[in-house]
């Protein structure tokens, strides 16, 4: 989750809402990625899309069996759907998020996936506080 928290880092510097992203196999990182809607100007370029994308290329295949996802955010609806058709085998968040995130809106996961939250949630939500803070002291 310090990795993740890293990638949360670099889209903080970047002026992104900071999630950060990481995937792992067998304890190896296969996959970064961190908030890139702003530089792009995509809604879908969210954390765990960028990490998705460079898992699947790693792998060489669409489906991530056996691989973890740590993310520094509770993943939204979008994000959850697509874990759900890569098959991820494990979740793990950081801070929750009320609001949009999945567990609230319901949205399903794939059957063999596992979730886990709360996991450096302290920091990855300190991070967010910031983000937004600074945001509205600049405007």
């Amino acid at each position: 989750m310090k990795k993740a928290l890293q990638e949360a880092e670099i889209a903080f510097d970047k002026g992104e809402i900071p999630v950060g992203a990481i995937i792992v196999i067998d304890n190896k990182v296969i996959a970064r990625g961190h908030n890139l809607t702003e530089l792009l100007n995509d809604v879908t370029a969210h954390a765990e899309m960028q990490a998705i994308t460079a898992a699947s290329n790693y792998l060489g295949g669409k489906y991530l069996l056996n691989c973890t996802l740590y993310v520094t955010l509770e993943p939204c609806q979008m994000c959850a759907g697509a874990l759900y058709w890569s098959q991820i085998s494990q979740i793990v968040y950081g801070a929750r998020d009320e609001e949009r995130g999945c567990i609230n809106l319901k949205t399903k996961l794939h059957p063999k996936t596992k979730i886990e939250g709360g996991i450096l949630a302290k920091e990855s939500s300190e991070l967010l506080k910031r983000f937004f803070i600074e945001k509205r002291n600049l405007n």
